[in-house]
This record gives structure tokens, C-alpha cells and sequence, in this order.
């Protein structure tokens, strides 16, 4: 299956191709074409001259389109988790779970779309303020181009152009090398939609072109990111005055009070540690449990981690399969490695079958160790024993990252200090960290990122304010 470009509304098709491969059966599922460098700016330039087009479409117009995607996703919901699973080794259940989240993300943004507006400015406030009228507009920004990850190749797509439509801006889109097809069948679904010609056009290729093309030119307003520390602060170094919207790291942490449920916790953490193979920003990693239940803890966890079915993603009973690739695999197995070399105590998993990484939970890893104070993204977790919530708050904050965290705790006091206290950019009470809809602002602090999504979020970083006074006299 040899795939195209999607450029100004034609299918183009590239010089160069690279294969595609499963992650799990290592077969080769796709060619994909490698942009060039005048092939990204002919993407750039078709959106950069559908800006009036598509800033022109009215709120009911740009909702409508954004209706029909939905209605279109709803009829190929099986089609589209099929893809993902493919390209992404993504358990077919979550798989279905993330189209489902597309959809809702999508449906936000179609009624978003008629809800931006801006504010009236109380002028006479000032002293020389009388007899004026002063309010605010939101516009387009103009060009939006998105970078996007593996891990949701949907719906963290749909995070980023649901609201770009929604806000009347065009957008070139580059996702990930290992799950492109996601980013193709969006696009014939938005051609379908009737979204404007050149309003939507899909690169892909490598970052050092793709990528840096997108970043330094003049004609892109704005650079939305999901993706690594590293490579985030790279595009702001090199992005110059445009807005640039990071969505970056994470290591999760969870508190466990004393006294707390138990078996309502347990299937909740399982859930947070391992879906997606523990390939999700939010994925559960550091768990600080109060030494009371300590070894209660342990032992259900572990009892309920060796119940997941492991395999083919493509089987509607797996769990847990594959990381996206080899190389992951091999870092992932060399950071538990090198944890039990430290002296954590390995309670299950550990070891790779079948081409997958079993689902692994480490006790008492020092705070240094790679599987602590990095992001495993693999199905790796942490668990440590702590005297109090004071204690488990001070380890959570030791990290360089702060997208969530979560506490379970009876007392309403403790959890209120836990939300204070904890500095990351969103805190569940009583739920694990990895808890997300996808209305709700979402972001962090520190290395984290530096914006927050959730539509009307996103629209509000993807719009520009602008000042309208009148003079009444």
C-alpha cells in the first residue's frame, strides 16, 4: 500500500518512500512518502493562501464541518481502530476506546466552534475612558502547524485540529513516522467533510525537514507540539516570535493515604500503569504508598497485573502487546535492568516474550534510577513506601516533569493540601493520574509543557485578541 502526500487538496506523491512495519508482527503494512523540502513548503504555501477561505467561513460553517467528520468517524469506527491498532500496536479495545475519544474531541470542537467571542471593555472605568466603547474580537492565527506523537495518533490529532477548524485557521499536519496512517485517513474524511481546498494538508517525513521546514518558516503562525522535552524545546529555541504550544514528559505520580479502598484502587491502577503499554503521557509510574498497606497493596496489584492478556493487538482480548519499537523495547528492558541492579526488588514482569515487554512493577527503586525520575513510557511501574502524604507529596514534586498527579485519601483535608501543595498542572482526588477528558484543560509545568488543551483552550491559544474602541463624542 504506497500512500501520498496530501497537499492543497490533491494526493502527491513523493520521491522518496520509506516502509512501514507493525510493531508487533515486524510485517510491512505501508510505503510512506518522505516529503522534500519544496513538497513542505508547497504544503505550507496551500495553507498559508486558504487563510482568507477559511477565516471567511462563518461559526455555523466551520461547525458543520466538524459535525460531519463526527458523523463520518461514527459510520468507520471500526475502520479507524483498526488503523491504529496496526501502525501502533495499540491493544484493539483501547484502540476502539480512543476513536470513541476522537469523536467526543471532535463533537467539542464542532460546538466550540460557535462559542468564540469576546468580551466588552468597561472604558469609562478609566478617567479619560468616558464616552467610549471598547471590546474584544477573537481571530484566526492564521497557518497552525501540528506535530504530533505516536501514542493516540487520533485523538491527539483531533486535539489539535478540531480547534484549529474550529477557530478558522489551515493547518499542516505532520505525524508521527510510525503512525501515519491515522493522518491519512483523517485527511479523507475531512476532504469528505468539505473542509476548504489547501485549509488541511498532511506531510510526512523526517523531522530534521518536515519538522524543522514547519518551525522556521515565516508563513506558519503558530507550532502546536506533543512529543519529548528534548525535541520541544528545540522548536521554541528555533521558532522565533510564533506561538508555540508545547505538550511534553511526564512521570506520574499517585498517593495512597492510609485506610483507603483497596480492591476500588487497584483495577484503576492497572488501568493507569498499562494501557497502551504504558505509552500514554499520563501513564501511572511512581506510586507512594502509606507503609500501613504497603504489602496489601503489592500483593493485589500484582495479582491483578499477571490477569492481563498479553498479544495480538489486532485480538479484541488483549491487554497489553507491543512498544512501538525495537528500540524501545531495548531501552525499556535495560532501565529495569539496571533498577534491579540498584537493589529494587523485581515483583513481576521484567522479561520480554514474544517480541513484548511484559507488564512490570518494581519495589523500592531509588529515586535516581532512570525508571523513576524519567519517562519509562513502557509498562513499567514504581512502587514506594511511604510514612505520610507529606512524604509522598515531596516525592511526587521531585521530578523534573509535572503534567498530573493523583491521591486517594479519606480526608478532605489532606486533599485539599494535596492540591495545593502538589506542582504539576492538573490533580485528581481520589482517581489515578492518568485520568483524562477531553474537554478539560490539559497541561503541565516544569518540563511539561507550557499550554494547556481541552477545546475552548486550545481555541483561546489558537485565536488572536484584538481591540475594537469606539469614540462616542
Amino acid at each position: 500500500m504506497k500512500k501520498k502526500l496530501y497537499i492543497n487538496g490533491e494526493w502527491i506523491a513523493a520521491e522518496q518512500y520509506a516502509n512501514l512495519f507493525s510493531p508487533y508482527s515486524e510485517e510491512k503494512i505501508a510505503e510512506i512518502p518522505q516529503a522534500s523540502e519544496n513538497q513542505v513548503d508547497e504544503a505550507i504555501n496551500a495553507a498559508y493562501n486558504a487563510r482568507e477561505a477559511m477565516a471567511q467561513l462563518t461559526s455555523y460553517e466551520r461547525a458543520e464541518i466538524l459535525e460531519k467528520l463526527v458523523r463520518l468517524f461514527h459510520e468507520k469506527r471500526i475502520q479507524a481502530a483498526q488503523i491504529i491498532s496496526l501502525e501502533s500496536s495499540k491493544p484493539l479495545k483501547f484502540s476502539m476506546a480512543e476513536v470513541d475519544r476522537t469523536i467526543e474531541t471532535y463533537k467539542f470542537a464542532a460546538e466550540e466552534a460557535k462559542r468564540i467571542h469576546g468580551e466588552m471593555i468597561p472604558m469609562d472605568a478609566a478617567k479619560n475612558g468616558a464616552n467610549r466603547l471598547g471590546y474584544t474580537l477573537r481571530e484566526p492565527i492564521g497557518v497552525v502547524a501540528a506535530i504530533t506523537p505516536f501514542n493516540f495518533p487520533m485523538n491527539l490529532v483531533a486535539h489539535k485540529v478540531g480547534p484549529a477548524i474550529a477557530a478558522g485557521n489551515t493547518i499542516v499536519l505532520k505525524p508521527a513516522s510510525q503512525t501515519p496512517l491515522s493522518a491519512f485517513f483523517l485527511a479523507e474524511l475531512l476532504e469528505e467533510s468539505g473542509v476548504p481546498k489547501g485549509a488541511f494538508n498532511v506531510v510526512t517525513g523526517s523531522g530534521r525537514i518536515v519538522g524543522d521546514r514547519l518551525v522556521n518558516s515565516d508563513k506558519v503562525s503558530m507550532v502546536t507540539f506533543t512529543g519529548s522535552p528534548e525535541v520541544g524545546i528545540g522548536i521554541r529555541n528555533k521558532a522565533g516570535l510564533k506561538k508555540v504550544a508545547l505538550e511534553l514528559g511526564s512521570n506520574a505520580g499517585l498517593i495512597l493515604d492510609d485506610k483507603v479502598n483497596l480492591d476500588k484502587i487497584i483495577p484503576k491502577c492497572v488501568i493507569g500503569a498499562f494501557s497502551n503499554q504504558g505509552q500514554v503521557c499520563i501513564s501511572l509510574q511512581r506510586i507512594y504508598v502509606h507503609e500501613n498497606i504497603l504489602d496489601a497493596f503489592v500483593a493485589k496489584f500484582k495479582e491483578a497485573t499477571e490477569k492481563l492478556v498479553i498479544g495480538d493487538p489486532m485480538d479484541a482480548n488483549t491487554d497489553l502487546s507491543s512498544l512501538i519499537s525495537l528500540k524501545d523495547l531495548e531501552r525499556a528492558k535495560a532501565w529495569i535492568d539496571e533498577a534491579v541492579n540498584e537493589g529494587g526488588n523485581l515483583i513481576t514482569g521484567g522479561r520480554i516474550e514474544n517480541n513484548v515487554l511484559l507488564p512490570t512493577i518494581i519495589v523500592n527503586a531509588a529515586a535516581h534510577l532512570k525508571v523513576s525520575c524519567q519517562e519509562v513510557f513502557a509498562p513499567i511501574v514504581t512502587i514506594n513506601s511511604i510514612k505520610d502524604v507529606d512524604e509522598g507529596i515531596d516525592h511526587v514534586n521531585d521530578s523534573r516533569y509535572g503534567l498530573q498527579a493523583g491521591i486517594f485519601t479519606n480526608n478532605i483535608n489532606t486533599a485539599f493540601k494535596a492540591s495545593k501543595r502538589l506542582h504539576v498542572g492538573g490533580v485528581m482526588i481520589n482517581d489515578i493520574p492518568t485520568y483524562r477528558v477531553d474537554q478539560m484543560p490539559y497541561g503541565g509545568v516544569k518540563e511539561s509543557g507550557n499550554a494547556r488543551e481541552g477545546l475552548k483552550y486550545t481555541i483561546e491559544e489558537m485565536t488572536e485578541m484584538k481591540l475594537v474602541v469606539w469614540n462616542q463624542d
